[in-house]
């Protein structure tokens, strides 16, 4: 089996993982294979190491130019994938693409650190590529992650403008977590093998899934949401808004209630996003608010509860919203909060249980966890490793005070358990981590 291979080994043990899924399996078996992909598989089903695992068997040791392009439709997403492969501890280096921050950052990282992967947006990809920052005849392998996303964002003329000078491309590998009736021509598949790993029927997870509805008396649900929030208690949920005005709106009114969320949308600038996505992925806040940017391509695992503010623009959003939560063996509750002048969607058939909430819930205790921000990041040298050490040793904490680090290139974030941090900051202020003085304050 190709998994034997010395290379995935490693790999795999740098990620902590011991077995693959039958999907990442059948994927590994069609690496060396000279035929084109089509992936299909539900998200949250790690169809990331099932495109990444593969190319560790095909990148080249000897050769400085870029072998790999993987497109994506968010930098949220790119970020992800970027973070995975830099976890397999491979020698092969990978540069991010996207927009929201200046493209010199990325053509310096391109021309002195020579990447075989490009990972990126399709608008930033087409900027280098005007602009000669990387020569697109090398490339070898082109990956289109959540491609249907990437049409349904309006991105087809700008991937077609790439494939266009892809002209040593061998191989492409497309993904999906539906399943796309029609392929556009400029993808250029030729011969190709179609991985469907999608779910031939929904009872099993349906099984696993309840949907509720909850009657707001007045047109403005926010009473009804917070009434809602409130008896959900310290439970993961993630609230989805049909626009990113709505989403401002309603984290606005909910922390005049002081119930702590976070918001998440593309009009955000991106360290906020970054943070409001650590924040509710650490434990430090447990509601998230969000257009349906966060129904897909983002890795947030145990959600518990999806609440549809509003309601759904069709069934294919509502989908991929309640794709969130019930994952593999879990369960999950989805809320469809309607006030009297709405009615459920036609394609929901079943007569759904209505929730009726107390009047006056005692709103959830703060989480356990609290999110600290540091001034520095990969760029500077730090690793999590130097992080750890340093609030151990500095910050007089213990293993089971310090979550999950996240180490971004300018910054970092660390969840430290909330009783601690006051005490933490005092004693760090003014100390060097990794010999340099930097910011460290408790994320807001």
């Amino acid at each position: 089996m190709l998994q034997n291979n010395e290379i995935i080994e490693s790999a795999l043990r740098n990620l902590n993982i011991e077995a693959l899924n039958p999907m990442q399996e059948a994927s590994l078996e069609q690496a060396m294979g000279k035929k084109d992909v089509i992936l299909l598989s539900p998200t949250g089903s790690g169809k990331t190491l099932a495109y990444l695992l593969p190319l560790l068997l095909t990148l080249r040791t000897d050769d400085n130019s870029v072998q790999v392009l993987i497109l994506v439709p968010s930098r949220e997403l790119a970020l992800q994938i970027d973070t995975v492969f830099k976890s397999m501890g491979t020698s092969w280096k990978t540069c991010c693409c996207y927009g929201g921050h200046p493209i010199t950052e990325e053509k310096k990282s391109i021309v002195g650190n020579h990447p075989a992967i490009i990972i990126g947006t399709p608008g930033r990809i087409t900027d280098h590529l005007s602009k000669g920052n990387f020569n697109p005849e090398t490339i070898h392998t082109l990956i289109i992650d959540e491609f249907d996303k990437s049409l349904e964002f309006g991105f087809h003329d700008e991937m077609a403008e790439i494939v266009n000078q892809l002209l040593g491309l061998k191989k492409r590998i497309l993904l999906s977590a539906t399943d796309t009736k029609e392929i556009p021509q400029f993808t250029g598949l030729n011969r190709t093998v179609k991985l469907n790993f999608l779910p031939e029927a929904s009872e099993e997870r349906d099984s696993r899934l309840t949907l509720m509805k909850v009657i707001s008396l007045s047109k403005d649900k926010i009473d009804t949401l917070y009434n809602l929030l409130c008896t959900l208690d310290s439970s993961s949920s993630i609230v989805f808004c049909n626009h990113r005005d709505a989403v401002d709106r309603v984290h606005k009114l909910l922390a005049e209630k002081k119930l702590s969320a976070e918001r998440f949308h593309g009009g955000m600038e991106q360290p906020d996003r970054e943070r409001a996505l650590y924040k509710f992925r650490n434990g430090s806040c447990h509601v998230l608010i969000s257009t349906d940017l966060a129904a897909r391509g983002l890795d947030i695992p145990e959600i518990e509860h999806i609440i549809h503010y509003h309601l759904p623009v069709n069934e294919e959003a509502f989908t991929h919203r309640n794709g969130r939560t019930a994952r593999w063996d879990a369960t999950g509750t989805s809320y469809l909060i309607l006030n009297e002048e709405e009615k459920l969607p036609s394609y929901i058939l079943e007569d759904i249980e209505t929730v009726v909430l107390p009047e006056n819930p005692p709103r959830p205790p703060k989480s356990v966890w609290a999110t600290i921000y540091i001034g520095k990041g990969k760029k500077e040298k730090l690793s999590r490793i130097d992080i750890a050490g340093f609030l151990y040793k500095k910050g007089n904490l213990n293993r089971e005070d310090v979550g999950a680090i996240d180490v971004k290139e300018h910054y970092s974030f660390v969840a430290i358990r909330r009783t601690k941090v006051k005490q933490l900051l005092n004693l760090i202020q003014g100390e060097k981590i990794k010999g340099m003085r930097t910011i460290f304050e408790e994320a807001k």
